[in-house]
C-alpha cells in the first residue's frame, strides 16, 4: 500500500522502490486489482440506480433500474480485469523486443499500477456529473500515461530512451484495445445488456 501511495506523490522513487521488491503476482492480480477495479464499478452502480444524471439541457434526473445496471456493471468490471491483465500480457510479450528480462510478475504489475489512477478516479461515478467525470476522466488519463512513461525504464531494466519506445508501444496496444472495447459493447448491447431507464 506505502508503494502504490509513492506512486501518487513521487513516482520516480514509487516505481524504483517497486522494482527492488515487485508483489508476487497473486497480490497484483488476486488482491490488488480485483480490489482496485471493484471501486469505479460499486461507484457507477451507486451512481447510476439512486444518485443519477442531467444533461446540460435538462432538467430530468435519469437513473437506470438495478437489474439492468447490475449486467453492464458485472461486464464493466469483467472488461477492466481483462483488459488490465492484456495489457500486462502485451507487455511481457514485448519486453524481449526492448532488451528487457520477460517477467510475468513485473509486467503485471507495471499494468495494474499504471492504471491505477484511472481505478481510483472512477469512484466519481458516487456523483455522475458530466463536465465533472470528464475533467476528472482526462487528467486521470494523462497520470496514467505519465506512470507508465516513467515505470518501464526501471521496471523493466531498460535505458530511458529505450523505456520512452517501449511505453509508446505499449500505449498504443492500450488504445487499441480501448477502441476494441468500444465494438465490443455495441455488440454486447445488441445481444441484450442495453441500459434500461427508470421512469
Amino acid at each position: 500500500m506505502t508503494a502504490l501511495l509513492k506512486l501518487l506523490t513521487s513516482p520516480e522513487k514509487g516505481w524504483a522502490s517497486i522494482a527492488e521488491k515487485p508483489p508476487s503476482l497473486f497480490s497484483v492480480l488476486g488482491l490488488q486489482l480485483t480490489v482496485l477495479a471493484l471501486l469505479p464499478a460499486a461507484a457507477w452502480f451507486y451512481g447510476v440506480t439512486h444518485a443519477g444524471w442531467t444533461l446540460p439541457s435538462g432538467e430530468n434526473t435519469f437513473r437506470m433500474t438495478e437489474q439492468s445496471a447490475s449486467v453492464i456493471i458485472v461486464l464493466f468490471y469483467g472488461a477492466m480485469l481483462v483488459g488490465t491483465m492484456a495489457l500486462g500480457a502485451m507487455i511481457h510479450w514485448m519486453s524481449a523486443t526492448y532488451g528487457a528480462e520477460p517477467s510475468w510478475q513485473k509486467s503485471m504489475t507495471l499494468a495494474t499500477y499504471t492504471n491505477m489512477p484511472l481505478f481510483i478516479t472512477g469512484c466519481v461515478g458516487l456523483w455522475p456529473a458530466l463536465w465533472f467525470d470528464l475533467i476528472l476522466g482526462t487528467f486521470a488519463a494523462c497520470y496514467a500515461v505519465y506512470l507508465l512513461y516513467v515505470g518501464i525504464p526501471p521496471m523493466m531494466g531498460v535505458p530511458r530512451e529505450r523505456g520512452y519506445l517501449f511505453a509508446s508501444a505499449a500505449l498504443a496496444v492500450g488504445l487499441v484495445m480501448f477502441i476494441g472495447l468500444m465494438g465490443v459493447t455495441v455488440m454486447l448491447w445488441e445481444m441484450g445488456a442495453m441500459p434500461v431507464f427508470t421512469d
